[in-house]
């Protein structure tokens, strides 16, 4: 009898310890602050942890979870890293418009205004802006930042090298719904962005 209900116990662990998406995903975290180029993202959202995950994608390719657009006409007015979690059953995406980061290099950089748009459509300033899905209303929601909203710190950066490194927060508003704000905290950065396309993020 002992050993039958040991038995049982044994079972029912090994079972609850198999490889479901739902435990992994409890055991995410924020990455560490780095400033190495390792290629790690990670912040909240509206309290949700929120980091790169590549996906399934088409035709043998898959959908990068990380891309680095430069500026436009100017290669260096502006950097953009556009960020997606492709798996989460809820997925979400954040893009991080960073204005004259090579002429400013390290320090804070203050998010202003978004328009929801990137690149050249884009604002010419430093802005945030992220799409989520929001349980209260049963679909996906886009939010903007808006003037003084946030900081994004540059803590390390090199041409040379293509890395750039930092921390960033801040408040982001519904396009549709101005009075409902939500917050990005805890958010860090630590990107080499010409191996980003080699990175595997799961």
């Amino acid at each position: 009898m002992k050993h039958s209900i040991l038995f049982l116990v044994i079972t029912a662990v090994c079972l609850s310890c198999g490889n479901d998406d739902t435990i992994l995903n409890s055991e995410r975290t924020l990455p560490p602050i780095t400033q190495n180029g390792a290629n790690t993202f990670g912040c909240y959202i509206d309290n949700t942890l929120f980091i790169p995950r590549n996906g399934d994608g088409t035709f043998n390719n898959s959908d990068q979870a990380v891309y680095f657009i430069s500026g436009y006409p100017e290669l260096t007015s502006y950097y953009e890293f556009d960020v997606h979690d492709y798996k989460s059953e809820k997925t979400a995406s954040l893009l991080m418009h960073i204005q004259a980061l090579d002429a400013n290099g390290i320090g804070d950089y203050i998010t202003d205004e978004s328009n929801g748009l990137r690149g050249i459509d884009g604002m010419n300033h430093t802005y945030m802006h992220c799409r989520v899905w929001r349980e209260n209303v049963g679909n996906y929601q886009n939010y903007l930042s808006y003037e003084n909203s946030g900081t994004i710190t540059i803590t390390n950066y090199s041409l040379s090298s293509r890395l750039v490194s930092g921390t960033f927060s801040g408040s982001v508003r519904n396009y549709q719904e101005p009075h409902d704000t939500i917050q990005i905290t805890n958010g860090r950065f630590d990107f080499k962005w010409d191996t980003l396309d080699e990175t595997d993020f799961n």
